[in-house]
């Protein structure tokens, strides 16, 4: 006799928790431990260790079925969080400090769930951390992340909700999902048709990064270089514009003190929107993302007022005259605005006063870089010479010397102009531009630095040019008589893909991405392309959704007036039919019968017609002895029809899906009823 071969397979399985308690804990702390992810890495480290340490002590507690903490470790726990928080943000209220106290005390509450009202303050909580992600981000990426933590926290609560048995999750996610989705349309219309408010508060949105600055110092663009976060996009009435011709004007660094620019708000120029209405301007659409500076980079040459949405209370009418588009607030929130610039620079005149203040060097800096800008300007040639042909002097030397365009020039100690222009030679933008304007003025040509985003990327996303962070540039402008100020960009004498391409310096991948691109290259961009073109849609559909496109979605569906009155009136109208929609659907549910029911009933108003006493109460087989007892052999065949059905009706399941059609036996019974006398 064979001995039987023992099974030597190994499979692995996932533990299970000693309860369901146990369980369910577990459940709710991946859950908090989720809804908590997107705020760690705004906050201080400090919140993630004592959060996720906090939340695995307590998974360690539920799976070992220990008992919980006592009441002085969570007073200790407490008044250590309120002592790291006001350590690490100077105060105890705000946003910043609130979210940090939230996070935590969210994971100090589970180490006190003894009771169902201590559960029900979680889950709340739970919702409420929910709600504070958007504080940081409103992108497509935050707003799927939270919708699974709403499921979760829906889940979590029918979970308490169903105290017998151990019911699976996946059931109560499924009642969830089923409960949300009913809950979907009343969510869409409230968010279509609720009349659009003001922002109550002002928050960032996004989590923006500092983009420009109304200062330079040498070193500090490049830090923007390898930032390839979205800055703008553009669409331009017609064609796309070519990448040389894209110049978006920011700040304008005409103040200088020997080692760092600073730009100013000049006066109001308010005869310059005639000029656009003189010329040709080209129209344009462009979407800004919160770049936390009080210049909008908008398009070379804009100087009429753009139209704003959301408004921008502190748009002003115009330019000043630095050709700048100042605001008294940084731009926090995304905005779209429809303008239109010139092909080129209107022509303003320069007071004695100006002049002066634009050829002013400080005192005893950058003295090389002098001495060989007036070598330059007493040379015979350049007697008598046009500020073009200086300018042009200037670049040739650029390009006959070996000036090199680099992301990471390294360090520059002492003197950084005359280090660069005669020394190492080797920077990027801000550097070209700054030296250039040192080397104008020098010569007594009035010059200044303006810094903001040249090119875009090739490919359009939406029918659209993008402008990341990395295309942050500076160049600069001198003031020629009777013409008015040249743009000059030094940067393409050394580099003119960087101009004429719009090609942008760029770090070296990591180790990640480039495994990445070495097995399929050019997919990252793609990928990266098509989630920017989502979130983009994200923007201009959900959240860009104002009261502009409320009312011209509504128009287009042809409703007349829209106003806040007509569309409560709306609302309230919607309201009553959902409701009355719903007591319908209510009272039809009261009055549903299972199929079985409604059998019964046909059967026993057969029995009564051929005057049988018989009950919904009673069985099939009843009923047949009483018709039998009535009718005797006359009913033989209607008796043992009941009788069959009684045996269908109490066989086991797969025998009853066997077992005859339900309606054709409805037809043999009745049939064979007709056969009995009636009773007079």
């Amino acid at each position: 006799m064979s001995e039987r071969t023992p099974d030597l397979s190994l499979r692995w399985r996932w533990p299970q928790p000693p309860s369901r308690e146990a369980r369910d804990t577990l459940f709710m702390l991946a859950l908090i431990a989720w809804t908590m992810a997107p705020h760690l890495p705004t906050l201080p480290v400090w919140v993630s260790v004592v959060s996720l340490g906090v939340l695995a002590w307590r998974a360690r507690l539920a799976w070992t079925e220990r008992p919980l903490p006592g009441r002085w470790s969570l007073i200790a726990l407490v008044v250590l969080t309120g002592a790291l928080t006001y350590w690490s943000e100077r105060t105890l209220v705000g946003r910043q400090a609130g979210v940090t106290l939230l996070v935590v005390l969210m994971a100090a509450k589970t180490l006190e769930l003894k009771a169902r009202r201590d559960a029900l303050v979680v889950f709340f909580l739970g919702f409420f951390l929910v709600l504070t992600n958007f504080l940081n981000s409103q992108s497509l990426l935050t707003a799927v992340g939270m919708t699974l933590s709403v499921w979760g926290w829906l889940t979590a609560l029918t979970l308490a909700h169903m105290p017998a048995g151990t019911p699976p999750i996946r059931q109560a996610a499924s009642l969830a999902a089923k409960a949300t989705l009913w809950g979907t349309p009343v969510m869409v219309a409230l968010f279509l048709l609720f009349p659009r408010l003001g922002p109550l508060w002002a928050l960032p949105t996004d989590g923006a990064r500092t983009g420009l600055s109304d200062q330079l110092k040498l070193g500090d663009v490049a830090k923007l270089a390898t930032d390839d976060s979205i800055a703008l996009r553009i669409r331009f009435t017609g064609a796309p514009q070519p990448a040389n011709s894209l110049y978006f004007r920011g700040p304008v660094l005409t103040d200088y003190d020997g080692e760092r620019w600073r730009a100013s708000p000049g006066r109001p120029r308010p005869d310059l929107a005639e000029q656009a209405l003189e010329a040709r301007p080209l129209r344009y659409e462009m979407t800004l993302e919160p770049l936390q500076i009080s210049w909008l980079p908008l398009p070379e040459f804009t100087v009429d007022k753009p139209v704003a949405n959301p408004p921008l209370a502190t748009l002003p009418a115009g330019p000043d005259n630095a050709g700048q588009w100042s605001l008294s607030a940084p731009l926090t929130q995304r905005v779209r605005l429809s303008g239109q610039a010139l092909a080129q620079h209107p022509v303003r005149s320069l007071s004695d006063n100006a002049r002066a203040r634009l050829t002013a060097l400080p005192p005893g800096k950058h003295p090389r870089s002098r001495a060989w800008a007036l070598q330059l300007r007493s040379q015979p040639a350049l007697q008598g010479a046009t500020v073009p042909q200086l300018v042009e002097a200037v670049l040739q030397h650029v390009r006959q010397e070996n000036f090199v365009y680099t992301l990471s020039p390294g360090a520059y100690l002492g003197d950084a102009v005359d280090e660069f222009w005669l020394g190492r030679r080797a920077g990027f933008c801000e550097h070209y531009a700054a030296s250039f304007v040192v080397i104008m003025r020098a010569m007594g040509v009035p010059a200044r630095i303006v810094t903001g985003y040249q090119g875009a990327d090739k490919l359009l996303q939406d029918g659209q040019q993008v402008v990341r962070q990395s295309n942050a540039h500076a160049w600069a402008e001198v003031w020629q008589p009777e013409v008015g100020w040249l743009r000059v960009d030094p940067t393409a004498a050394v580099a003119p893909e960087r101009v004429q391409q719009g090609q942008t310096l760029s770090a070296p991948p990591g180790l990640v991405l480039g495994a990445f691109d070495a097995v399929s290259p050019g997919l990252r961009q793609t990928l990266r392309r098509w989630a920017e073109t989502l979130d983009n849609r994200w923007n201009v559909w959900v959240l860009s959704y104002g009261k502009d496109q409320q009312k011209q979605w509504l128009e287009q569906w042809g409703w007349g007036k829209v106003d806040a009155v007509s569309l409560l009136r709306l609302i309230v109208l919607i309201a009553a039919t959902v409701g009355l929609l719903g007591a319908l659907w209510a009272w039809r549910e009261s009055r549903r019968q299972a199929p079985w029911q409604r059998l019964t009933q046909k059967i026993l108003a057969e029995l009564q017609g051929a005057g049988v006493a018989a009950t919904a109460a009673q069985d099939p087989h009843t009923w047949a002895l009483a018709l039998r007892g009535k009718h005797g052999a006359a009913a033989q065949a209607a008796t043992q029809a009941l009788l069959d059905l009684h045996a269908q009706r109490y066989a086991p399941k797969n025998a009853q899906e066997r077992g005859q059609n339900t309606t054709a036996w409805w037809r043999g019974f009745r049939q064979a009823m007709r056969s009995i006398p009636k009773p007079r």
